[in-house]
This record gives C-alpha cells, structure tokens and sequence, in this order.
C-alpha cells in the first residue's frame, strides 16, 4: 500500500478551506488544517476530520500576514508528518472601498495573506517536493483574478498575481513533477457569502432568490452558488495522477462569469 500523501490547506478551518480539507481526506490524505485563531475548536476540527475520514489530520497555527509564520507552517509539517506533498494556499481576507479612500492598512493586509503567504508557503515546499520527486500546489484565485470589479483594488490585485505567481512557479518545476495551478472561483456558498444575503435582500428589497440571482449572481451566466465540495473536488482532481500535465493553468468553477 503506497503511504498517503500529507497536504496542507490554509486558512482551513471554515468555508473553502475546510471544503477542500475534508475533499482530500476523504481521498485518503493526511490534513493539515490552519488559521491564525489557535482554539480548542481548531484542534476539535482536525480531530474530527481524522475520526471521519480516517487518516491523520492536526492543527497548526500560522498567522498568514506574517512571512516567518507561513514558513513555519511547511516546516512544522515536514518535521511532524515526514512530507509535503500537497500544498493549498486557501487564505484570504477581503475589503470593499474606493480606492482613494482605501485604508494602506487594510491594502497590506489583504496583499499579505491573499498573495504573500502564497509566495512564502511556496518557497518554503519547494524544497520538500523536489527531494520527493513530486508535489502538488493548488492556489485559490478567484473569477477576480481573471476579471476585475470597481472598489476591490487589493483584493484584485492579489487575485491577478495569485495567476502571476501560479504560472511562475509553474514553469519552474516543469522538470521536478511538481504542477501548479490555480482555482479561480466565482460565488461561493459559505457561511461568510450566506450571511450576507439577508443585508442584500434588506438593501434592495427583493426575496432571496431574487437577490442572490439578480443582484449577487448576476454576472453568472449559471446562476447558482459554486458549493465548497465542488471546489474541493477540483482541488482532489488537480492533485491526482490524471492531472500530472496540467499545470500553469486556471481552472474557472464560476458559473461562466469569465466567458463573457
């Protein structure tokens, strides 16, 4: 029996992340979950995946504004699971506001944790799967890193160097079995997007299905919310032996916003 492969996801501990942790232990991986919070609820989760799914699975906590931690992440988990061999740069924040009125705090912030820890977690596996002779790396763009929208300057900007840094590193280890690639969602359904509905419908006033299909969705052509399991198994896919020639590339699971 070939030993299972180690991945980590970050920013894991709810919505995408924690969809796409729970897809790849259900695919027989060990998990590392993560966010900056440290709580006894975040370990809880990572024990429950590992009683559900039946494979190994912890917390470690990493702040991802912060380069050092990010890297600390890799390292702690090739120290305490032997390997990397799938990596998942999930995390993310998000600011809405006009650019000449956006706060260079919360522009660092999201640059950091959208597109920075990416950087860092990257250049810390790298080593770990070329010793391996293989490894996975899956970064979570987003349709807004293909297309842009007015009053979401950092959050775009990270997204489209997200696709940058995909390609990149891609072309870098074309010769170590190493792919990389790129999830670019359009809405997804989390608890984040589901708690907005109610201040949308209350703005517009319209019922909910109207206001998720005419005012959130509205750019989708199919208009419906992406789930986190579909996401996540776009994830299991990328990371699987059909997938060893795909890599530098942008998998859009939008609805077909970016068709238009």
């Amino acid at each position: 029996m070939s030993k299972a492969r180690t991945a980590i996801v970050t920013g894991s501990t709810s919505g995408i992340g924690l969809g796409i942790a729970r897809a790849l232990a259900a695919d027989g991986c060990n998990v590392v979950v993560n966010s900056f919070t440290d709580s006894k609820e975040d370990h809880a989760l990572a024990d429950g995946i590992a009683r559900e799914f039946h494979v190994t699975a912890a917390y470690i906590q990493a702040d991802m504004s912060k380069g050092e931690e990010c890297r600390r992440l890799v390292e702690e988990t090739a120290e305490r699971f032997g390997a990397v061999d799938i990596l998942v740069n999930n995390a993310g924040i998000q600011h809405v506001e006009a650019v000449e009125t956006f706060p260079t705090e919360k522009w660092n912030a999201i640059i950091a944790i959208n597109l920075s820890s990416a950087f860092h977690t990257i250049a810390a596996a790298v080593p770990h799967m070329k010793r391996q002779g293989k490894g996975r790396i899956v970064n979570i763009s987003s349709a807004h890193g293909l297309r842009a929208s007015p009053f979401k300057s950092a959050y775009i900007a990270a997204k489209h160097g997200v696709v940058g840094l995909t390609k990149t590193v891609a072309l870098e280890l074309a010769d170590d079995h190493v792919t990389c690639n790129a999830i670019c969602p359009g809405y997804v359904l989390t608890p984040l997007v589901e708690a907005q509905i109610p201040d949308q419908m209350a703005a517009h006033n319209m019922d909910r299905e109207t206001v998720v299909r005419e005012v959130m969705l509205a750019r989708q052509p199919i208009r419906e919310f992406a789930t986190v399991e579909q996401i996540g198994a776009a994830t299991v896919f990328l990371c699987s032996d059909n997938a060893a020639l795909i890599t530098g590339t942008t998998l859009s699971v939008d609805g077909g916003w970016t068709a238009r």
